[in-house]
């Protein structure tokens, strides 16, 4: 399977003064499954789109497997999409729409045949191969186009928001079929979602995008825990980051409306050298990171009235504020109401610092950032 570069890619459409997508650098590694996640019109399927070769490269260079692939026709670069509408052939039965890429290629009948059971199999939709879409669910309807893929024996999937015509159940259902499909498979793999959390639990790296520009690519658990600025902090995790502006102390506290914090050692250290005290920062706390405390004598306790409480199942998120700044807190249990006065505490250590004036996070502010 091929290593797929993007080396200074760009694309600007006619009568358009802006790039749609800009200076886009990426490496994509042999049977990776990669995941391009961003609102909408962030460029991230005109970047697919480029790598399909069904836009055209405006500038730089796509180059898979050492060859440089600018100007390879769609069909001979080896690569299978899967489109968000399903794009199947409505007067054709499910056996024909998996046979009509490999007929075109002139595939003997046996071969054929083979190709679709096989894939059949591995879907699970072999008794609906005699039937036509209109008589197929959404999943349905899904495998089908996941194995018009999957006969063509691609180097690269290219998959186009493939679940999001799906409604909730279904798609959590489909995004483990397609990543099992992808374990055995083996295949490269580029994925594009505007679902934070198809992102988070697909993929093996993920490029979060905005305005068409990559801002951040990592490891899921990295993107999350170590947001590389304000945007990522803010679009990844669900309820996101909780972001709050708290002034540097040269005590080695932070201000935080009335309250008082102190810091880690190596925490204020970091601050202090990068010329951070008597300045105002953003601290970046995810909401799990909030405990309910029992114990008053920690220096990061403070005291918080529920102003909204949402149960969802084993867990709540609390409506609250950290001095005079809202923020979300989730923690276990359902024994905590609107109006309830508690005592909340947060761990120092998972906590990100960002500059308000770049939005970029501080670097290796504590241990895990």
């Amino acid at each position: 399977m091929p290593k797929i570069i993007l080396k200074h890619v760009k694309k600007l459409y006619p009568n358009m003064k802006e790039y749609a997508v800009k200076d886009f650098n990426l490496t994509i590694n042999n049977k990776e499954f990669m995941v391009f996640v961003g609102a909408s019109g962030c460029g991230k399927s005109t970047t697919l789109r480029m790598i399909a070769g069904l836009e055209k490269i405006t500038g730089g260079d796509l180059i898979i497997d050492n060859k440089r692939m600018n100007d390879i026709r769609a069909r001979d670069r080896g690569m299978a999409m899967v489109f968000q509408n399903y794009a199947l052939y409505p007067h054709m039965n499910v056996y024909n729409n998996l046979a009509f890429g490999l007929k075109t290629k002139k595939l003997k009948k046996e071969e054929i045949k083979r190709r679709i059971y096989e894939a059949a199999n591995i879907l699970e939709i072999r008794d609906y191969l005699k039937r036509n879409p209109s008589e197929l669910s959404g999943g349905q309807k899904q495998r089908v186009a996941l194995g018009r893929a999957m006969v063509k024996h691609p180097k690269v999937f290219l998959m186009d928001e493939p679940l999001s015509n799906l409604d909730a159940r279904l798609r959590a259902t489909m995004r483990s079929e397609i990543i099992k499909l992808h374990r055995r498979l083996g295949t490269t793999t580029i994925y594009v979602t505007h679902d934070q959390v198809e992102a988070m639990t697909m993929a093996d790296r993920i490029t979060v995008m905005k305005n068409g520009e990559i801002q951040q690519v990592g490891l899921p658990k990295d993107i999350y825990e170590k947001p590389n600025n304000l945007f990522v902090a803010n679009f990844i995790g669900s309820p996101p980051m909780n972001l709050i502006h708290a002034e540097v102390q040269n005590n080695g506290f932070i201000k935080i409306g009335d309250l008082k914090f102190k810091i880690m050692e190596d925490q204020f250290k970091k601050l202090k050298d990068q010329g951070y005290v008597g300045k105002t920062v953003i601290l970046g706390e995810r909401p799990e990171y909030f405990y309910a405390s029992q114990n008053h004598n920690q220096n990061n306790v403070f005291q918080a009235t529920v102003e909204l409480s949402e149960l969802l199942g084993s867990e709540m998120i609390l409506h609250t504020k950290m001095g005079n700044q809202r923020i979300k807190v989730k923690v276990p249990g359902t024994n905590i109401f609107t109006g309830d006065v508690i005592n909340l505490s947060f761990n120092l250590e998972r906590m990100c610092f960002f500059d308000p004036n770049t939005t970029n996070r501080i670097d290796a502010l504590s241990k895990t950032s």
